[in-house]
């Protein structure tokens, strides 16, 4: 299967590139299946449904969400309504909406996509997202149930996100890392066949910092005070991302390739 992966989509500018490129990039790289994490596509902070439908439209078919994941409020509603988009496994157990689900992919096939939540440096501790995974990992195994299996782990610490990946390694075809909208070097086929990516970075504008209009992080980075809110940078954006390539059969990867396409950072697009 040819699977693509992108990264936190970051407002307008973010928005309107996927939603202007993802059709011709998934006609073009034959793509079986392309995930977006959706969370921070509204205003730079979660998720409207107008929004998820837009990425969903654009050739989405699968939204993951984050920390930020019911922000917006109308999503505590949608994540319930539509079964495409997925909020984080170990959110609160009350929390309406699911954080893995297996999806049907072009030519019978089955992808499983997880969502989760990692715990060290985030703002509130959720659960324990490894145990959590290991669960549903066993509920829809790789090369079973599962011709593809894909988990999204939003997290802040690389060294979380490492552990992920090899905890995983050889029960999931990608653990691909989100959360800190910087794309990382690290691209990698693991021993046991699982592709793994640190982080997919942002699909939103890199003249800013982290996907917001530099001035206001500055300024509280500077002074340590705050002079308003937060708001998404608005140039050109960049396509941050990953493509993998599984085996048939055994739904594990033989081809990793980093994606970044437009904007102000140098291009990776797979080749054939």
């Amino acid at each position: 299967m040819r699977i693509l992966f992108l990264g936190d989509v970051v407002g307008r500018a973010g928005r309107t590139a996927v939603a202007d490129r993802l059709p011709e990039i998934r006609r073009d790289w034959r793509l079986d299946f392309v995930i977006v994490n959706g969370e921070n596509a509204s205003n730079g902070m979660g998720l409207t449904a107008p929004h998820a439908e837009l990425l969903l439209e654009a050739g989405a078919d699968c939204v993951t969400l984050g920390d930020h994941a019911f922000d917006q409020k109308d999503m505590l509603g949608e994540v319930e309504r539509n079964p495409r988009i997925l909020r984080p496994l170990n959110y609160a157990k009350t929390a309406p909406g699911k954080g893995a689900r297996v999806f049907d992919a072009a030519g019978g096939r089955k992808v499983h996509v997880i969502q989760v939540l990692g715990q060290v440096f985030m703002k509130r501790p959720f659960d324990d997202p490894f145990s959590t995974v290991d669960a549903a990992l066993k509920l829809a195994p790789l090369g079973g149930t599962a011709d593809a299996v894909i988990v999204d782990f939003h997290a802040e610490a690389t060294s979380e996100k490492m552990a992920m990946g090899h905890w995983c390694d050889g029960r999931a075809s990608l653990v691909v890392g989100t959360h800190t909208h910087v794309p990382t070097a690290d691209a990698q086929i693991l021993e046991r066949g699982t592709a793994y990516l640190s982080d997919a970075g942002m699909c939103g504008d890199y003249d800013s910092v982290i996907g917001m209009d530099k001035l206001e992080p500055i300024t509280r980075f500077v002074t340590g005070m705050s002079k308003g809110r937060f708001t998404p940078a608005g140039g050109e954006a960049t396509l941050s991302g990953v493509f993998v390539e599984t085996e048939a059969g055994t739904g594990r990867a033989k081809r990793v390739v980093p994606v970044r396409l437009g904007g102000r950072l140098a291009p990776s697009v797979p080749v054939d």
